[in-house]
């Protein structure tokens, strides 16, 4: 029976330490700025054009309202009703919690390729993408990394040197080499929670890949977050292909757990209906504890773009007005 801890099985090949092709800050921002034209070309002419003066958010539309300012094109991407609000200026505070522990340097690769990037990578440049907006925006951004500790905390500022100092150690992150590196969300989720005074928007981004045992403590600290009012959105990233789908080719291999150092020797052909049922089966078991516990939550596979992340941004942004 597969235990909780072997959730994540990696090919022993991926405990191999490996450099990342160097990635500084500029090369960062300017994938991070393509990524963000690119979403929000399909909102105006200009991606940019009125952003931070004019164009201040989307809102759920409520039927009865005027369908003047309805996104269109926003719902021909989600097939749901948003209007655009206007406003001179909107002030928010955005913190940033981003899983550094062995498990999100899962695919292993040997170099930053934007087309097949690991869990941390697509964190990385998701977090680069929206600090993008909320820079234009002028709005406060903070940033916490975890592993088995709290590796580094920022609190929420707007002056341009705090993004560019954020955005510094963002690519340290991403340029480091792969260590063994347990999680202990826990901790490091009720330290930000005790540093964080001022309501903000949360996102945090984790793979979940939490110890036996240890997924309701999880949850004890983001009802921390919510009990301080902050606005929680759990971003929940995965490879798709290997850690729900369990596709490896049928040859006998050992898969090791980064994190615990756990292996097992088999067939993959002979678990992966079991294992995939298990995912599924744990997928569902956070979906169920967010909606209890009023968190949003988004899975997002790092095979995928990064519309649904900025999509899911701009509607939480209302929540906090």
């Amino acid at each position: 029976m597969l235990q909780q801890s072997l959730f994540l099985l990696l090919c022993t090949m991926a405990l191999q330490k490996v450099m990342v092709d160097s990635v500084d800050v500029g090369r960062l921002e300017l994938l991070a700025s393509d990524i963000v034209e690119g979403f929000m070309s399909g909102f105006h002419r200009s991606p940019f054009h009125g952003f931070s003066s004019e164009f201040a958010e989307h809102r759920i539309y409520n039927p009865g309202e005027s369908t003047r300012h309805i996104d269109w094109r926003l719902y021909a991407k989600t097939d749901r009703f948003y209007t655009k609000k206007f406003e001179d200026e909107t002030n928010l505070r955005c913190h940033f919690v981003l899983d550094n522990s062995s498990s999100m340097h899962f695919p292993a690769t040997d170099k930053f390729d934007i087309n097949q990037l690991n869990k941390v990578g697509f964190s990385i440049l998701a977090i680069a993408s929206l600090m993008r907006i909320l820079k234009r925006q002028r709005d406060a951004v903070g940033l916490s990394v975890y592993s088995d500790n709290l590796e580094f905390y920022a609190p929420e500022k707007s002056a341009s040197k705090h993004h560019q100092m954020l955005l510094n150690q963002l690519v340290t992150v991403l340029n480091s080499k792969h260590q063994a590196r347990r999680t202990d969300t826990y901790h490091a989720l009720h330290d930000v929670a005790e540093k964080c005074h001022r309501r903000s928007m949360i996102f945090v981004f984790t793979d979940m890949m939490e110890p036996d045992g240890e997924l309701e403590q999880l949850f004890d600290a983001l009802r921390h977050l919510k009990f301080n009012k902050h606005e929680v959105v759990l971003f929940h990233t995965y490879d798709k292909k290997s850690e729900l789908d369990f596709s490896f080719d049928d040859m006998p291999r050992t898969f090791v757990d980064v994190e615990t150092g756990a292996s097992i020797k088999t067939y993959a052909s002979e678990i992966q209906s079991n294992y995939h049922n298990a995912m599924q089966n744990y997928f569902k078991a956070i979906k169920l504890k967010c909606s209890q516990y009023r968190m949003t939550y988004v899975p997002v596979d790092v095979a995928d773009n990064f519309n649904a992340v900025l999509t899911t941004f701009l509607v939480a942004r209302q929540k906090l007005k």
